[in-house]
């Protein structure tokens, strides 16, 4: 489920072959509340981006082997590093040098040697930044009315699941489900009604799940589970309960009201799709399955795989066979 942004000291790395500008900014900074990493070469400093992720980088221009440009160009280039900002520290004032390192994605250009005090507040600005921009990604991945993360979330980390457990080989499974009849719902009690029936839902997910798993508003009524860790069987226990759970919850303002929710669980792809895309694909045939079936149920993808090959999401006589959760 979405978290805060952890509130904890920003990180400042600092690439620069000269030990003396290593002791003098860890000296003057060591009051502004930020943890020091230091880096003698380009080659560690690139390492040490990688590892730690830090909030921003001070980048010396002027070193031997891998000089700062060459490490710019690689931090950019890398999709782990590359939304991390960097100040770029020369003795040069050559406009053409300033030009480079901005075209290179530098936010900043310092030149030695610099003024401390400016310094200073070049880094906390930056470091500001870097933390609203942070805060604005976090909350476009965050669905408004139910409070769980959307769709844009939901196929990041779905990749970043399968591939884990892909190099880890463990289990994972991954849900599709969504609440049933909820067009009449909205026609006969009104939006709001429906409105509390979507927040309601998503609380009961988030009080099903445990904290590593990740439940998402996929659009509309349908929602989204992924389960690290987690076999198929498993997973059809986690949805019955959540099934249950939304099948007896009662409503104070709206006493006629209730709801029932579908739910298609799998634990691989399509045939022939490896990707996120191809879990979603199987887990939505799945759930179209249940609504066919009578819907308010769990099912699961068989391990019989389905007569077609098509995995044309427009004809839905092709949904894979599954099996009714007992």
């Amino acid at each position: 489920m979405p978290q805060r942004i952890a509130e904890q000291s920003p990180i400042l790395l600092l690439i620069d072959d000269a030990p003396n500008i290593h002791r003098l900014l860890a000296v003057k900074l060591k009051d502004e509340g930020i943890d020091f990493l230091a880096a003698l070469s380009g080659e560690e400093g690139l390492q040490l981006a990688t590892s730690h992720q830090p909030s921003l980088i001070l980048l010396d221009i002027n070193m031997p082997d891998l000089d700062g440009f060459e490490v710019l160009l690689r931090l950019k280039n890398e999709p782990s590093t590359m939304e991390i900002p960097v100040i770029v520290l020369s003795s040069a004032h050559d406009s053409e040098l300033k030009v480079r390192a901005f075209e290179l994605g530098a936010m900043d250009y310092v030149c030695k040697p610099f003024d401390v005090p400016e310094l200073r507040a070049r880094i906390q600005s930056a470091i500001r930044l870097t933390r609203l921009m942070r805060l604005l990604e976090h909350r476009a991945q965050i669905d408004s009315l139910t409070g769980l993360w959307n769709r844009a979330h939901l196929n990041k980390r779905l990749e970043a699941e399968i591939n884990q457990a892909s190099r880890k080989k463990t289990p994972l499974s991954f849900v599709m489900c969504d609440l049933d009849h909820f067009k009449k719902l909205n026609d006969t009690l009104g939006h709001p009604a429906g409105d509390l029936a979507l927040q309601t839902f998503a609380k009961i997910l988030q009080e099903q799940i445990r904290d590593y798993d990740t439940a998402c508003r996929y659009g509309g009524e349908e929602f989204a589970i992924i389960l690290p860790n987690t076999p198929v069987s498993e997973a059809v226990g986690v949805c019955e309960r959540i099934r249950q759970a939304a099948e007896v919850a009662s409503w104070r303002k709206y006493p006629d009201m209730n709801i029932t929710a579908s739910f298609g669980v799998s634990d691989r792809p399509i045939e022939g799709r490896e990707d996120a895309q191809g879990w979603i694909e199987a887990a939505d045939r799945t759930l179209y399955a249940a609504k066919q079936a009578g819907r308010n149920r769990v099912l699961a993808f068989s391990e019989t795989p389905p007569d077609s090959k098509s995995d044309s999401k427009s004809d839905k006589s092709d949904a894979p066979r599954v099996r009714l959760a007992s």
